[in-house]
């Protein structure tokens, strides 16, 4: 085989998350100082492509035009139109095919918006990439990429290709536009099992993510449409748009007219012969009775109720692409619903402060705010006006403590920062010193586990927070942990790992992605109208089960499954437990639309609800899609 038709070999049978990046490195033909040499990535590009998404074939105007004609009862107004107008019935002529025209044309405008799902998936790779070809560091555009490029990765760039990670220095990738994980992904080198879930595989990063903290490298693993994007792209051009409930209903309508006309027509041509009537004037006959059988006011007067229907929801600021689709709303009888951004605002706020070993709240909140990287970017504003910066987790802290009376700008006046240590991956905690008087204290705030074993605990004081970490995981929350320690103005230049030692284990700070406001009072409305409400999410879990408990959604480890479980499960077994099952976690763009599917396969109505690349193959499947303002294009379009 060539070196190309090796690598196309590799990517196919290869889980790059489970091999080491040396292995990757090797697969991939590649070299981790020197990258790619020009030839290589010139042959590469020759065989691979480009690095772009499909094309979508956009039908043209004429054919959009013409497809309104497909409606069984715009057919049988046709040909009734081109038979008056035939037997010198103008005016009758001239009214059927008014009402033809006018209902085709405004079906025409309506559809014609064709869909831009496909470009708008395209921006989020239009971008240019930092590689290392030949030995240099060179800027080349995302389309050139090639698989086993080496690729530089910098905070508040997009990730330009799908690739196995190198190197992480505090690397973070925010990945909610593709799997709905609502926390940035913290990188590592590490090796994970073949068949990790998409949102888990902590060594790989996915084309248009966000880099948002630190720095890294990455090998190129594949590009275009073998990419996880490219492959939301495939399923979004693979789905053919069901019919709506409406569109059936008159279909069976117009269907069931046109045969009882034609029988009467055909009974009246009939009856009339044997009496003796001429053909001619047997058939003007029937053709005046079957013209005035047909109603062809219907289509407008249908046109027009949807179009007030449209109105009426516009004014509760929802905006329908559709005529059909307000009156498919009406008969939805399953809502699938994603959760971050959709049900929850996706951000950290404090839903609990547990202090420990005679510590109070307040001592807590006050490790919180000076532990912390956040800060006040006005705060000579007005409190409400307060705008935040800084990582979401500090952001979350730093405002439970402004809150609750620390106010870190203004306590530093009189609590002077002598050293701060910031938050690294490897030691995960943030610690900061502080002197006010002749006090000097050591504030750290980071992961439970390892300010526990730094801390100064009894075999009680430590089954106590085990205690408490276990209950609140269990809840679906994040757990950061706040410790202090007072030390000696001598111990301030000592060393971080020599200073977090000995701590007074000061209590636990439990963060959650709030609900929406007014999200619990419409699920409850829907279920009181008879719609089964189920929870779709990429998310974890013990997240997803806490925000259906939330809402009075049945959340009990039996109405709860994990993807990897459902990929295991075949589509009659599925369709066996989809009345069980209302939570739905840590599922890919392809979970969400085989459900969907074996929902309306079981004959229901469904309504998808999203807001990232993830639903988009999903809200297209679904009998209504429902997009929110704050989501992104692609689901929108």
């Amino acid at each position: 085989m060539s070196p190309v038709q090796r690598i196309a070999h590799a990517q196919s049978t290869t889980a790059f998350h489970a091999v080491a990046p040396e292995t990757a490195r090797v697969l991939l033909e590649s070299n981790f100082e020197m990258g790619l040499t020009r030839e290589q990535a010139r042959d590469r590009l020759s065989f691979f492509g480009p690095h772009m998404l499909p094309e979508e074939k956009i039908a043209s105007r004429a054919v959009v035009f013409l497809r309104q004609f497909r409606s069984p009862l715009i057919f049988i107004l046709g040909i009734a139109g081109a038979i008056t107008l035939g037997l010198g019935e103008y005016t009758d002529s001239i009214v059927i095919w008014s009402a033809v025209l006018l209902n085709s044309f405004i079906g025409y405008s309506q559809e014609y918006r064709a869909t831009r799902a496909m470009g708008e998936l395209r921006k989020i790779v239009k971008m240019r990439a930092t590689v290392i070809r030949d030995g240099q560091e060179q800027e080349i555009p995302q389309e050139e990429l090639v698989p086993g490029d080496i690729v530089q990765l910098q905070s508040g760039n997009k990730v330009p290709a799908d690739g196995r990670v190198i190197t992480a220095n505090g690397l973070t990738i925010n990945e909610a536009v593709l799997t709905g994980e609502w926390l940035a992904s913290q990188k590592t080198e590490d090796e994970f099992p073949p068949r990790t879930a998409l949102a888990d595989r902590e060594n790989m990063a996915y084309t248009g993510s966000l880099v948002e903290e630190g720095a890294g490298t990455m090998i190129v693993t594949t590009t275009g449409h073998r990419t996880e994007l490219g492959k939301v792209a495939s399923l979004i051009g693979g789905i053919r748009e069901e019919k709506t409930p409406y569109q059936r209903k008159l279909e069976r309508f117009s269907w069931f007219v046109g045969g009882t006309v034609s029988v009467v027509a055909l009974l009246i041509v009939v009856q009339g012969l044997l009496r003796g009537g001429t053909f001619v004037e047997m058939f003007t006959m029937a053709v005046a009775v079957a013209v005035s059988a047909i109603p062809e006011g219907l289509p407008i007067a249908v046109t027009v109720i949807l179009a007030v229907g449209m109105q009426r929801i516009l004014k509760k600021k929802g905006l329908v692409r559709r005529l059909s689709s307000a009156e498919t709303l009406g008969s939805a009888s399953v809502i699938a619903t994603d959760k971050t951004l959709t049900l929850t605002e996706g951000r950290m706020e404090v839903e609990e402060i547990r202090a420990l070993n005679g510590h109070s709240k307040e001592s807590a909140l006050l490790s919180a705010a000076f532990a912390n990287e956040a800060y006040v970017e006005n705060p000579d504003a007005m409190f409400e006006e307060w705008i935040l910066r800084g990582r979401p987790t500090d952001k979350a802290l730093l405002k439970a403590a402004l809150e609750g009376g620390a106010v870190k700008h203004k306590l530093l006046e009189s609590h002077r920062l002598l050293r701060k240590a910031p938050f690294d991956v490897k030691n995960k905690y943030i610690a900061a010193i502080h002197t006010a008087g002749d006090k000097t204290v050591l504030h750290v705030s980071g992961a439970p586990e390892i300010l526990a074993m730094k801390s100064l605990l009894s075999p009680e004081e430590m089954r106590n927070i085990q205690g408490a970490l276990e209950e609140l995981a269990a809840r679906g929350l994040r757990v950061v942990a706040v410790a202090q320690r007072t030390i000696s103005p001598d111990q301030v230049n000592g060393s971080w790992e020599t200073l977090v030692q000995e701590l007074a284990f000061v209590g636990l700070i439990a963060l959650k992605d709030p609900l929406r406001p007014g999200t619990k009072e419409a699920i409850e409305y829907s279920r009181q109208a008879g719609i089964r409400v189920i929870m779709i999410t990429g998310d974890h879990l013990l997240t997803a089960r806490a925000v259906a408990q939330e809402l009075n959604l049945p959340a009990e480890e039996s109405n709860a499954l994990e993807g990897k479980v459902l990929e295991e499960w075949s589509d009659e077994e599925l369709k066996a437990r989809l009345h069980e099952i209302f939570v739905y976690a840590r599922v890919e763009p392809a979970h969400k639309l085989r459900i969907v599917q074996a929902w309306q396969e079981m004959g229901e109505i469904v309504a998808m609800t999203g807001d990232g690349v993830n639903d988009a193959p999903a809200l297209k499947k679904a009998d209504i899609g429902i997009a929110l303002g704050s989501g992104t294009d692609v689901s929108k379009e």
